[in-house]
């Protein structure tokens, strides 16, 4: 099991336990995550780092001072 964490921007989007696509997207030297329909982003990931993926769960949703953070659990 792999666990990433991604960046949401407004709350109420997502629940804990909710499954949801992953999409992939390309950088000129890495690679970044869109959870769902755009509900939240990951950081940026090396070629080495890259997920296999489609797919993965909500395991945790945090508020923060710089906002909402969603870590989702992937089956690698």
């Amino acid at each position: 099991m792999r666990k990433m964490e991604f960046k949401m921007e407004r709350t109420g989007l997502l629940q804990e336990g909710d499954v949801l696509a992953v999409t992939e997207g390309k950088l000129p030297d890495s690679y970044y995550y869109t959870l769902g329909n755009a509900f939240a982003m990951s950081a940026n990931y090396t070629f080495r780092e890259r997920l296999k993926s489609s797919e993965g769960k909500v395991l945790q949703i945090t508020e923060t001072p710089k906002g909402f953070f969603v870590t989702v659990e992937f089956e690698e």
